[in-house]
């Protein structure tokens, strides 16, 4: 059964098969990530966008990405197969607050009727954990510790902030969890540096390939490190218009690239569902 109709593929020369049949049909073709460099991990990033570039609409209850895509299955799907590709998956602090307080970051999660094929995918065709590892990057620490992620032992989470974000979770009962752990890194202005990011996943969880979710000023900070190596979208076929001032966040936020140092993309693959598009570009 073919779930997603593949219009353009330049990924076609493997000789061997990554994704197991069941998978490769709903997605219409195999999905190979290239082994990752001795330097850091292999970095993946996901998103979904309206046709006029905006990733959150910024109201209460209608932030999260679900919204923009209005969960369409093709998106969730493939949200969920690129969970169970990687090791980790990495969301902001702004990201995790945009959704509902029971948000699992697993590929069932994502897209349910797959769980069984997510499962045989990851375990038996790339010997991974059942889960990948929760990453999640906030410079103050102030996170709500009720939620889901943090009190479900089967997630393995880690919490990435700064020397002041550790001591704020301390005052919230962090180190009353067993759920998950924290690691405070050197920042610059509350920031840290998506190499430094990197470094700690790779020499202390083995992640050699992670997937970036969000949300646009982590995405910013990572294009801006040249810490991106490939980029899937999600385009929605709706238009969220923007006012003069708006809060509407694009897809990047906060930083911005003059015309000689902005990151190039080269495109992949193009597959279709109805009107939605499912873009995946590797930096040039």
């Amino acid at each position: 059964m073919r779930f997603v109709r593949t219009l353009i593929d330049s990924d076609k020369q493997h000789a061997e098969s990554a994704l197991p049949q069941e998978l490769r049909e709903l997605y219409d073709g195999d999905l190979h990530l290239p082994t990752p460099g001795a330097a850091r991990p292999y970095v993946i990033a996901n998103f979904v966008s309206t046709l006029d570039g905006v990733a959150s609409y910024k109201i209460q209850g209608n932030s999260g990405g679900s919204t923009i895509s209005a969960s369409n299955p093709g998106d969730r799907f493939i949200m969920g197969l690129l969970r169970a590709s990687a090791d980790a998956v990495m969301v902001g602090a702004g990201t995790l607050h945009d959704v509902s307080a029971e948000s699992l970051w697993t590929p069932e999660y994502a897209y349910p009727d797959a769980k069984r094929f997510y499962a045989e995918y990851r375990v038996n065709a790339l010997h991974k954990p059942e889960y990948p590892l929760l990453v999640i990057v906030s410079g103050s620490g102030q996170l709500d510790l009720d939620r889901a992620i943090f009190r479900t032992p089967a997630m393995r989470t880690v919490v990435i902030t700064t020397l002041a974000g550790r001591d704020e979770l301390t005052r919230r009962g962090a180190t009353a969890l067993d759920s998950f752990e924290v690691h405070a890194l050197d920042s610059s202005n509350g920031t840290i540096a998506p190499p430094a990011i990197l470094q700690l996943l790779q020499s202390q969880f083995g992640v050699k390939t992670l997937l970036h979710e969000g949300g646009p000023t982590l995405f910013g900070q990572f294009l801006a490190a040249d810490a991106i190596d490939e980029f899937f979208l999600t385009l929605s076929p709706q238009i969220a218009g923007r006012e003069r001032v708006s809060s509407r966040p694009a897809i990047v936020q906060g930083v911005q690239f003059l015309p000689d140092a902005a990151p190039w993309f080269q495109t992949v693959s193009v597959k279709q569902q109805a009107a939605y598009l499912y873009l995946r570009y590797r930096r040039t």
